[in-house]
């Protein structure tokens, strides 16, 4: 991505290959080697389960993946992006097919779709969203290093960003970490253009081992946030085979 507007083709050969200098850009952020980092990145799931609360204890969730966990996150959704590269990249290809204008990337983590989405064409500006402060340092500087950091504003939660109306919404691998989703559906909706889309994806499962603790699985919240999805919004076909889906707003 040394060049604004490389082939997004490149752009997604390069990712499979380097997760766009992710090993790099975490090595430098957390001032260690990129040695120290592939002996840690196997581990960052595991490391972050272990700070993660029961369920029964975990009172603020909000407060748990603002302060508690800290540089943990980043090492867990690094493993898992290189771990994923290809579906990663099958959403990145999404990414060039509906992004455009105005972007959101809400719950953004490592940046890999905000960065991506910046480097379109297509694209005006990107607004990253995440509660975690060492998330957003972590992007801020990997978009100064990808001369992206004038295109992407960095934002602790959609209410500080004031009434920016979006052209395209990402929200990927958040849904099902939020207590309200359904009421974050209807945050999209009221900050969308009646063209936008929206990429989105779920998993209200926490696993048949409880691998997945850190997702919501409760039956009334899960069918609330489908009524409230099917009411509100309608899909719209494209051809990738993966579970990310692309929604409009209903008119």
């Amino acid at each position: 991505m040394k060049n604004f507007y490389m082939d997004v083709e490149s752009d997604l050969i390069e990712f499979m290959n380097t997760g766009l200098d992710l090993k790099l850009h975490l090595a430098s952020f957390l001032k260690t080697t990129i040695n120290d980092i592939d002996n840690r990145l196997p581990h960052g799931s595991e490391d972050l389960a272990a700070l993660h609360p029961k369920a029964s204890e975990l009172s603020d969730p909000t407060s748990f993946y603002e302060t508690d966990v800290g540089t943990a996150h980043l090492l867990d959704l690094a493993s898992w992006h290189l771990g994923s590269a290809e579906y990663i990249a099958e959403t990145l290809k999404l990414l060039k097919m509906f992004s455009k204008g105005n972007v959101l990337d809400f719950g953004g983590g490592i940046g890999t779709h905000a960065l991506f989405a910046a480097n379109l064409k297509e694209v005006d500006h990107v607004w990253f969203v995440d509660l975690n402060p060492q998330n957003r340092s972590f992007v801020a500087d990997r978009a100064k290093a990808l001369s992206l950091d004038d295109r992407i504003s960095f934002h602790r939660d959609l209410e500080s960003i004031g009434n920016i109306i979006f052209d395209s919404v990402i929200c990927l691998d958040v849904l099902e970490h939020l207590a309200d989703p359904s009421g974050q559906l209807l945050a999209f909706r009221e900050h969308m253009n009646p063209s936008a889309t929206a990429l989105l994806n779920w998993y209200f499962f926490k696993g048949f081992n409880g691998e997945y603790p850190f997702h919501f699985d409760d039956a009334n919240l899960v069918e609330r946030f489908f009524k409230t999805l099917q009411s509100n919004f309608l899909e719209v076909f494209h051809p990738l085979l993966i579970t990310s889906r692309i929604y409009k707003p209903l008119t």
